[in-house]
Formats: C-alpha cells, structure tokens, sequence
C-alpha cells in the first residue's frame, strides 16, 4: 500500500513541477497540464448525454484505433504462439528458420508501410498488417523458448503415459511455457500501441494517431498535447490489465517469497 501511495505521489509531484515550469515560461509549444486536460474535457466528454457525454470524436478516433490495436495484437497472438509453438518442438526448426526470423525481426515495421499502401491501400487492413508485422515476432520468439525449455521429466512422463499430442500442447507445453509468452506479450502490447499511431500518420483518415497529425498542423496545441497523453494512458491501462491477467493465469506457478510481496 505504502508502494503504491509513493509511486502516485511522485506522479503528482511531477505533475504539479510540469504545471509550474511551464506557467513560468509561458511557451505556446508546451502549455500547462490543466490547459491540456480543458481540452481533453471539451474534446473528448462535451457530447450530449444520449451518447455518456462522449463526442463524436471518440467514436471516430479513439475507438477507430482500439479496434485497429485489438485486431492486429490479437492476430499476432494468435499466430505467434501458434507458429512458436511448432517450431519450438520441431528440434532443427530454428536452425534453418533462424536467419529468415532474424532478418525479418530486424526490419522495421514502419518502412513497410508504403508497401504495404500499394499492396492494400488507405485501409484499416493495412494498418493492421503493420502491427501484425511489428509485434509478431517478440511473441514467437518468447513462445519458442519457452516451448523448449519445458521440463525434461515432463517430456518423458509423457511418452511413459501416452498422453495424446493435444493434451500434451495445451496441457503441458503452453501451460509451462507461459512465462515467458506473457513477457513477449507484453513487449508486444507496447510496440502494438506505437505501431498503431505511426500507421494511422500515414494512412488513415481517422484514429488518434491523425488526429494528433491534423491538430499539430492547425497549430492546435492543447488538443495535440491531449492526444499524447491519451497514448500514455492507454499504454498504463492496457499494461495494468495484462499484468493483471498474467498474474491470475499464473498463479498456480509456486513464487518465491520476495516474488510474493512485490
């Protein structure tokens, strides 16, 4: 409780300096937080009542690009466990799928966009290919280690029993390779989030990454500043639920007692 009480006294605190330094220099470029959470209100929460006081802006933007974030992270999921899980139990798999793996981890997902433009146009697909292609591979790559670092008593108990290979994946290997599949995860979440905005710059005509485009070229600053802190709030919220969900799929793993109280 103590831990908790301290880390959102330091955010206040550096929220409060924020405000200060910046009614200080009194710089059109950086307005003051309680200037950027006005615009926020107006912009965000000033809709008719009918709507929970949501504008229109909401429905356009911001639920735009969670619909694009949920798609591709899901889909990414999806296949990265699903393609880590065969080639962390085929033995010579990473030998020969290795290099292409690394080449492809290690090309930038945001230079692909134009490609990806002419293959599928201004369109919510290619947005979500982007992600897909950007956050596919910590995923795979957390989902094959973890795979093969499955226990060896529990490989051979398995062939002793012969339990069927179904019930051996999802009963044994993904349950002791989860660990590690959640850190990929949530590496993924937050490149997922990144992706998402540097997409919708380029190629959409809606979503909060153009938004924040369109206000920065209508000089309106406020609304700009509003749009990024929109980005870290949902890059916190999105964490907080994800770790939470890793803790209750968890938690029958035994946890040390320093794990335990952190």
């Amino acid at each position: 409780m103590h831990g908790f009480l301290y880390r959102w006294a330091v955010f206040l605190g550096a929220v409060v300096v924020w405000e200060l330094v910046t009614r200080a220099a009194q710089s059109p470029f950086f307005p003051p937080p309680t200037e950027i959470v006005d615009a926020a209100v107006q912009k965000w929460f000033s809709g008719p009542a009918e709507s929970l006081f949501l504008t229109e802006e909401v429905h356009q933007d911001l639920f735009a690009s969670m619909g694009r974030l949920a798609a591709g992270w899901l889909l990414a999921v999806v296949l990265g466990v699903g393609v880590g899980a065969l080639l962390g139990r085929w033995s010579n798999a990473m030998d020969y799928c290795g290099p292409l793996l690394a080449f492809l981890r290690a090309t930038p997902a945001p230079v692909l966009i134009p490609v990806f433009l002419v293959l599928l146009g201004i369109s919510t697909q290619m947005q979500i290919s982007v992600i897909v292609f950007g956050v596919i591979w910590p995923i795979l790559l957390n989902t094959v280690d973890g795979v093969r670092s499955v226990d060896q008593i529990k490989v051979d108990t398995a062939r002793a029993f012969r339990i069927p290979r179904g019930q051996w994946v999802f009963g044994v290997v993904l349950p002791a390779a989860l660990p590690k599949i959640f850190a990929g995860l949530r590496v993924s979440l937050s490149l997922s989030l990144v992706l998402m905005v540097v997409s919708e710059l380029v190629g959409s005509t809606n979503g909060i990454g153009y938004r924040l485009m369109y206000d920065q070229r209508q000089f309106d600053l406020p609304d700009m500043w509003a749009g990024i802190v929109l980005l870290g709030v949902l890059g916190y919220v999105l964490n907080t639920v994800l770790l939470a969900v890793e803790r209750r799929a968890l938690n029958w793993q035994q946890t040390s007692p320093a794990e335990r109280k952190g």
